[in-house]
């Protein structure tokens, strides 16, 4: 007889396998749904952590051991699926700790995954982890990460030394141990990600000893070759710091020095945060004055938000119709619509250039909606009294695009004066051929 034990296949492993679907590539067009299905058997994985956790455990490892293996059978351009991989691991911690897992085993194990990472699942995956740790396990990561640090050669070219400093900065932060921190800092170069970061740790209860961190911050970006990628992260703490500490008029300079530097909507709505109620109209006259030197998308951006309909449309009457037409129309048609009550010429010439850039880059897929343009642009002159401008529009259109048959036809007919007339949409297409098949209307 035969005594061999029946290992009985865990149900929900058998949901893993065929949500991999083994041996079919997965496009990166298929990839998000893909992902979705994943996402749904992790999340059958989840409700077992409370009551099971050593099996949830277990088959979150078989999902990751799956991961590696279909990581060679998708196109990941997307970046979904390593993401994915990336939030099992992190359920993987969870489960762990609900299974009362030794914290020191948790941390070697998931430092021997981040150093053989053929795929990158853990790239930067201390930033995630270390919310997923409790204090115990966290405790376990930075002694095992700190041991690898002093064990490195503290060369900055030592790529050890430099990505074992980088996670405890991360574990740092999370454990918010400001002393370590800045022993860290100090001892690996002190940079301006570090000021921010430090600011950002002790401004709920020392505000005036974050606005010193953010002050040095700035002098070390002021010292680089280059501006880092925390400048404005730096500038706009500032801003937020001085208020706080009942410096508002400093705030309001600061802000107002930024925005004449890079005016924008942007900068603008940053300003219009520290200008105090009774003084917005007066501030909102000095900003708009200051910004006369910006480029064109970001003042075409600015009196659009403002709905500055009178500068909008002497910015409109300084620009050439190429510089109309190089502009997008995410631009050039809020404008359009802003202007074309009280300046239907201006609008007009809007409505051109869009058209022009559609038919000019030969973007059939667009065409419809440059007939769309061309027929308001037509409407905005005719209204301005300027028939024509459109004539002259027209007779440029049928000589440079005669042979854009697909879209010239259309084109050529409106002009004649037929009414133009929008494609059915999906349904309307779906629901004509439904009758055209069963003899009656939808029901």
């Amino acid at each position: 007889m035969n005594t061999k034990p029946f290992n009985k296949v865990d149900p929900v492993e058998q949901l893993i396998e065929c949500a991999f679907r083994p041996g079919t590539f997965v496009p990166d067009g298929q990839c998000f749904a893909f992902v979705r299905g994943l996402e749904e058997v992790a999340a059958t994985i989840d409700r077992l952590v409370a009551i099971e956790p050593a099996r949830a455990v277990a088959l979150y490892e078989a999902f990751l051991a799956g991961c590696y293996v279909k990581a060679e059978e998708l196109d990941d351009s997307s970046g979904a699926f390593g993401q994915f991989a990336q939030e099992l691991i992190c359920r993987w911690i969870k489960s762990r700790q609900a299974a009362i897992a030794g914290p020191r085993a948790t941390a070697s194990t998931l430092l021997a995954w981040m150093d053989n990472d053929p795929y990158a699942f853990c790239y930067q995956i201390e930033k995630v982890a270390a919310a997923a740790f409790d204090k115990a396990g966290l405790a376990a990561f930075e002694k095992q990460v700190r041991e690898r640090f002093y064990a490195a050669s503290p060369d900055p070219s030592n790529w050890t030394y430099r990505r074992a400093a980088e996670i405890l900065r991360t574990i740092y932060i999370a454990q918010r141990d400001i002393e370590s921190y800045i022993a860290l800092a100090e001892q690996t170069e002190l940079k301006p990600r570090d000021c921010l970061a430090l600011a950002k740790l002790v401004f709920p209860c020392e505000p005036n000893q974050a606005l010193a961190w953010v002050e040095r911050g700035r002098t070390l970006d002021r010292d680089c070759q280059f501006r880092s990628t925390v400048a404005y992260d730096l500038e706009k703490l500032r801003r937020e710091l001085l208020s706080k500490l009942g410096r508002a008029d400093e705030a309001l300079e600061a802000t107002f020095f930024d925005f004449r530097k890079h005016p924008s909507k942007f900068t603008y709505d940053d300003l219009m945060k520290f200008v105090p109620k009774d003084q917005r109209a007066a501030w909102h006259e000095k900003a708009l004055s200051a910004a006369t030197d910006a480029d064109l998308y970001s003042l075409f951006e600015l009196f659009t938000e403002t709905k500055e309909t009178e500068r909008l449309a002497d910015l409109v009457r300084g620009c050439s119709d190429r510089d109309l037409e190089n502009e997008s129309h995410y631009l050039t048609e809020p404008a359009a619509r802003l202007l074309e009550q009280n300046h239907p010429g201006l609008a007009a010439r809007l409505w051109r250039a869009q058209g022009m850039r559609i038919v000019d880059a030969k973007k059939s897929k667009y065409y419809e909606a440059a007939l769309s343009n061309f027929e308001r642009a037509r409407d905005c002159y005719r209204a301005a009294g300027l028939a024509a401008e459109w004539e002259q529009t027209a007779r440029r259109v049928c000589t440079l695009h005669n042979r854009k048959t697909g879209f010239i036809n259309r084109f050529q007919a409106f002009v004649a004066g037929a009414k133009r007339s929008e494609p059915p949409s999906f349904l309307e297409h779906a629901k004509a051929r439904w009758r055209e098949q069963h003899g009656r209307d939808v029901r």
